[in-house]
């Protein structure tokens, strides 16, 4: 399998994105690609999981992972700690300090953060569902 940086510029890239967003959160609303930066896995040409990271919208000097799920086939690979790994290599990148999340009613993704060392915290104003868990890392020291 491969990890590609996809923009969400053209329109199989929009429909991957689209399809593995319905196909993994199919009680949620599809979150809009036009921002930020997205990641597609592919198992040869066929989307196994993705991820996009925006920008805080609380903090200057964070970015918000917005949006992560792997296909039902393709769990228990360790493709959603990849995703987490690419976008905190593009937050660095950008010069930013943090990486804020959440997670709601989902204890493998809530697992994958904490591997990958994102820990819980309570923000000032919350901006999830009732239930949500916020999380948070440290990028920059």
């Amino acid at each position: 399998m491969t990890l590609r940086v996809v923009r969400a510029r053209t329109a199989e890239q929009f429909a991957a994105i689209a399809k593995l967003q319905k196909q993994v959160l199919p009680f949620d609303q599809p979150h809009e690609t036009d921002a930020g930066a997205w990641w597609v896995v592919y198992d040869e040409e066929t989307p196994a999981a993705f991820g996009g990271v925006i920008p805080s919208s609380q903090w200057g000097d964070a970015v918000y992972l917005c949006r992560a799920g792997v296909a039902v086939q393709y769990r228990g690979k360790g493709l959603q700690k990849r995703l987490i790994t690419a976008r905190e290599r593009y937050a660095r990148a950008a010069g930013m300090k943090w990486a804020v999340t959440d997670t709601t009613n989902n204890p493998a993704s809530a697992n994958s953060l904490i591997s990958r060392g994102f820990k819980l915290f309570d923000p000032s104003r919350p901006w999830g569902p009732k239930g949500a868990l916020y999380w948070k890392k440290r990028l920059a020291r």
